[in-house]
């Protein structure tokens, strides 16, 4: 599974000009997955997104997690996480699950997420054409895979 983090002031994800979801302060994820991925992966990444601190203490330091600050979460299924563009000019989508596999995993992706930060966890609409709005804060973004846990 993969992931890119985003500290927002805020986002929303629209689908065919309705918004599916919107956050204020909080974290934008864009969630990849991969045939293999299993449970223990969705429950590792969402323990870690919840727990990360990379929100500001009094000191100005990243200290605080997204539980710390009551932050919100908005989640996107993003199949492009595992495009492949080594060769050629068009990406390759091979590495990503199909939609059989990706869609109920993201589902429980999701539950999971709900669990571990307590309240609901926005979503786009997995497989449509989604257009996603944020206001990034700092500006922070980090790509997490949970097959590469450094």
């Amino acid at each position: 599974m993969r992931v890119v983090l985003q500290r927002v002031l805020s986002a929303r994800v629209e689908v065919g000009g309705e918004v599916t979801g919107a956050i204020g302060h909080g974290l934008l994820v864009l969630a990849g997955l991969e045939p293999g991925d299993s449970e223990a992966d969705l429950a590792w990444m969402s323990s870690k997104l919840t727990r990360l601190r990379v929100f500001a203490d009094e000191a100005g330091v990243m200290n605080l997690s997204v539980l710390d600050v009551g932050g919100e979460v908005l989640a996107v299924s993003q199949f492009t996480l595992f495009a492949a563009v080594r060769k050629g000019n068009r990406p390759s989508w091979s590495r990503a699950a199909a939609p059989d596999i990706s869609g109920p995993l993201f589902e429980s992706f999701v539950r999971q997420l709900e669990i571990d930060l307590g309240r609901p966890v926005p979503t786009g609409i997995f497989g449509a054409d989604m257009k996603v709005h944020l206001v990034n804060d700092g500006p922070v973004t980090l790509f997490i895979d949970s097959r590469d846990c450094d």
